[in-house]
């Protein structure tokens, strides 16, 4: 009984903003200094890690490097 008194429960993880809502994600957070293509590719990275389905884009310009970031973002945490 004395041990259950000082167990903590673990804190929730902090939420990111907007991330459980891809077509508005990049209202929700500051993306201004980034370049359309990658707020684009944040948009559609973050579509793809909510909905499960979709592929990843090749290259490494702006709008891949805004989808990774995205899907990394939006991604469902455990």
């Amino acid at each position: 009984m004395v041990l259950a008194a000082c167990a903590t429960v673990a804190p929730e993880p902090p939420s990111r903003p907007g991330a459980t809502s891809p077509p508005t994600v990049t209202d929700a957070i500051n993306l201004s200094g980034y370049p359309p293509e990658f707020r684009d590719g944040f948009r559609a990275g973050c579509a793809v890690a909510r909905s499960g389905s979709g592929t990843r884009p090749k290259g490494d310009g702006p709008f891949a490097v805004g989808w990774n970031d995205g899907f990394s973002y939006c991604k469902p945490k455990p």
